[in-house]
């Protein structure tokens, strides 16, 4: 019997990896370990619905467990692995055991990027990557407390819009001068900001954080110029590293991420990697590129299947995203890398409009609020890079 393909990581891409496998033909063993102990699941909803109680913890799995077992996955969850074996084509667990695989796909996502400040190692200081980090933090969300988000990115706002509606009193701190300022221009960034104070969030920009205080449990922020900010619990939501530890220890290629070719392909022989953790050459975007999205998850995971069963494959995907806030829906295609200038359609007062990234005459970006059309627009004139920016 020919050795099993082994997926390292239980998340989105590995879903989706298991079951594209089985599409593309596969009929050997497929083992999947993950460090979580829950099933493959979605993550998106963890600072949306899921935070806010509107989801229920069944729902955000990906996959029934009976999938699983009708197509003969094995899931190894709660399961570390310690080591990979080049060499010999296995992986080591930590309880020191091996498994030989055929094909490995390396799917081991991101993890929350650490606060480099003293008291970040406090009680009552949370972030939230996964099922038990939500639980942790919504325990602790009694109507009236005081939290402090540290980060004014994606995650920070969206779980600012979910603790208002809980009834927190909510503080935003951001060292930058203005929110979503790594991935959106001023207009976006001063729409986000109008929203957030109108729904009662205050939000303090251009500040650091020096440290945050307490003996066993946090009390308070304490900001760059010396002020605190009472906390009954902070949020810290500065980021994300990819976990490529496994990787760079078995030497694997790394650059911004596990390095892989247009086929997913690592610089190992017969090892691939897909997902948050891998950075891959983009002709649209002439640079690599790593991207932290469900729809790299799926979209990557689909073509290492192919490619772990011989398939020809180039991925070059047209890179989206989203984000849900109160009742605000923004939805990303493309990146913004590089803008010379932006143009705005649509109504910004009545939260329905684009705002188009260009790079002279040429297309980079669209995000769209509460305007789906331009979005789908968008993604189809990003395909087709000579046409012209597509309008509202």
């Amino acid at each position: 019997m020919s050795a099993p393909f082994v997926i390292v990581g239980a998340g989105q891409a590995a879903a989706q990896a298991a079951t594209s496998l089985r599409q593309e033909g596969y009929t050997g063993e497929i083992v999947v370990y993950g460090d979580e102990p829950y099933l493959p699941y979605q993550r998106p909803p963890l600072s949306k619905a899921y935070l806010g109680d509107e989801m229920t913890e069944d729902r955000l799995e990906l996959k029934a467990p009976k999938f699983y077992a009708d197509n003969g996955v094995e899931m190894h969850l709660s399961t570390r692995i310690a080591r990979l074996l080049p060499a010999e084509k296995s992986v080591e667990l930590t309880d020191g055991t091996t498994r030989t695989y055929g094909a490995l796909l390396l799917a081991t996502g991101t993890r929350a990027r650490p606060l480099p400040v003293p008291g970040a190692e406090l009680a009552g200081v949370h972030s939230i990557r996964s099922i038990d980090d939500v639980k942790r933090f919504r325990a602790e969300c009694a109507p009236g407390a005081r939290l402090v988000i540290i980060g004014g990115g994606y995650i920070g706002l969206e779980t600012a819009a979910k603790a208002k509606k809980l009834g927190l009193d909510v503080t935003l701190v951001e060292g930058l001068p203005r929110l979503l300022a790594r991935v959106a221009c001023p207009t976006i960034s001063d729409f986000a900001r109008t929203l957030h104070e109108g729904h009662g969030v205050r939000l303090l920009l251009g500040t650091g954080v020096a440290a945050l205080k307490g003996a066993d449990r946090v009390t308070g922020v304490e900001l760059a110029g010396g002020t605190v900010l009472p906390a009954d619990l902070v949020l810290t939501a500065v980021g994300a590293l990819p976990n490529l530890e496994l990787a760079a220890e078995a030497g694997l290629a790394i650059e911004n991420g596990v390095k892989v070719d247009a086929a997913t392909r690592t610089s190992a022989p017969d090892i691939f990697a897909v997902g948050d953790v891998t950075s891959f050459p983009s002709a649209l975007y002439g640079r690599r590129v790593r991207l932290e999205s469900v729809q790299n998850a799926i979209d990557q995971a689909k073509a290492a299947a192919k490619a772990m069963v011989g398939g020809e494959v180039h991925y070059d995907p047209i890179p989206w995203f989203w984000s849900d806030q109160y009742d605000i829906k923004l939805q990303i295609a493309g990146l913004m890398d590089g803008y010379e200038r932006t143009e705005v359609e649509g109504d910004v007062a009545g939260a329905k409009f684009s705002v188009r990234y260009l790079l002279g005459d040429r297309l980079l970006a669209v995000c769209s609020v509460n305007d789906p059309k331009s979005h789908m627009l968008a993604r189809r004139a990003l395909a087709t890079p000579a046409a012209p920016a597509p309008a509202g």
